[in-house]
């Protein structure tokens, strides 16, 4: 499937990253992995939110976690799963979490902070970076291996 943007897309305002995430839930399929890549405010949590949204379920029920690492998100077209890896320290911390499982099911997974992946980070996933520009926007780059 190709990607659903091919140039770098600017979001201004977070309803903008909301929509990119919308935008990019109508490509998703069932198995489908999505690493989001980028620091700390750089709006991947808004992303998850637009692509909730997109897929039919409750946009509010995409949480910044607290203490839980996997939520789902129900009520889509797909499962929506979001893990948020942010308080893991690096790989050897979600070699125990199942999320292999998680990977290969009929859901969709959304991973925020996947550089603690390491090996564990699937094949074949789809990867948006999001970056905060000078000005306070963000520019965001989809990319499908």
């Amino acid at each position: 499937m190709s990607t659903p943007w091919a140039e770098p897309r600017l979001c201004a305002q977070p309803q903008d990253t909301e929509a990119l995430g919308a935008e990019l839930a109508e490509a998703m399929r069932a198995g489908d992995v999505v690493l989001l890549e980028g620091p700390l405010g750089a709006g991947k949590t808004c992303l998850t939110r637009g692509i909730a949204r997109g897929l039919g379920a409750d946009p509010g029920a995409v949480l910044s976690p607290t203490f839980a690492l996997v939520r789902e998100v129900p009520g889509g077209r797909l499962a929506l799963h979001h893990v948020d890896l942010y308080r893991l320290q690096g790989p050897q911390e979600a070699a125990g979490l199942g999320l292999e499982e998680l990977f290969d099911g009929d859901g969709l997974s959304v991973v925020e902070w996947p550089e603690r992946l390491g090996p564990f980070s699937p094949a074949g996933a789809w990867r948006v970076s999001l970056q905060v520009l000078p000005d306070g926007s963000r520019e965001a780059r989809c990319l499908r291996p």
